[in-house]
């Protein structure tokens, strides 16, 4: 399990964990809507009607490779008598299930797969489901649009990357004080800052005084992969020894070419959240 993410879905804070790269809801959390001083009561009641092993089997059979059904065809025969207890642990421990989870410490609680979680919601509360699911849903939003920006500043890091190393191995002369060594990569980024954005790193910030990032933090998604393939760009024209005014031509050039098609692409506009998938 990975630490919490948590969701507030209207008056419950509900846990969310990534479980085998899958979404794991908190039945706990959900259940203590209903009784909020023995959660686990909740759960358990739910767990013990013929309908609810009957949904839980069906979906470990379509997801679980490993689910003993032979187990579980004597726990649904079992299931809905006045006799009949069920727990997340025992179930799990009979059939081999993967659906439910429960765990100790501190972020201890049961949990189940989403499909599972949102069963048990409709149980406890037709409302809460729904709402359980909106608030669902704008998290994993949330965490998309996060992952486009972190793809989007990882690929630019990369190929910085490229670049430092062919400006050390060509343009940075043996001897340098490391103020030197400093002033010639930081010229080398306003090369690629003038070549992309028409200004310097101190001419964006002489004009946007309030603004507490830099010129590359305000780019946008199409920006920031032209820059990436600016950077290795001049990382080959300076193996070729090509001088600084040549290679500012080139790129500028070069930059207006890609933003031109970078703009109209959809797969860039998706990291930039403009357009649905």
């Amino acid at each position: 399990m990975t630490a919490n993410k948590e969701i507030i879905v209207l008056t419950e804070t509900v846990r969310v964990q990534q479980v085998r790269k899958d979404d794991f809801i908190s039945l706990t959390d959900i259940a203590k809507y209903k009784n909020p001083d023995d959660p686990r009561f909740v759960i358990q009641n739910w767990m013990r009607t013929r309908f609810t092993v009957e949904f839980l089997g069906i979906w470990e059979q379509l997801n679980n490779p490993d689910f003993n059904r032979v187990e579980f065809e004597a726990v649904k025969n079992e299931a809905g008598s006045n006799a009949f207890v069920m727990t997340p642990t025992k179930w799990a421990t009979l059939t081999a299930a993967i659906g439910i989870i429960s765990k100790s410490g501190r972020y201890g609680g049961t949990y189940a797969h989403k499909d599972v979680a949102f069963e048990f919601a409709s149980w406890v509360s037709v409302e809460f489901k729904l709402y359980l699911i909106k608030e669902f849903q704008r998290l994993k939003e949330a965490e998309a649009t996060q992952l486009g920006w972190d793809i989007r500043r990882n690929l630019t890091k990369i190929n910085y990357r490229i670049h430092t190393d062919a400006i050390k191995a060509n343009l940075v002369p043996p001897q340098l004080t490391p103020q030197q060594i400093h002033l010639i990569y930081a010229s080398e980024a306003d090369l690629l800052n003038m070549a992309l954005f028409g200004k310097t790193a101190k001419q964006w910030r002489d004009d946007n005084p309030g603004h507490k990032g830099n010129i590359r933090d305000d780019a946008n998604a199409a920006q920031l992969v032209c820059l990436a393939n600016l950077e290795t760009l001049n990382a080959h024209f300076i193996q070729q020894r090509l001088v600084q005014a040549v290679r500012l031509k080139a790129l500028n050039q070069i930059a207006i070419g890609q933003m031109e098609l970078l703009l109209a692409d959809t797969g860039v506009q998706r990291l930039e959240g403009k357009k649905k998938p």
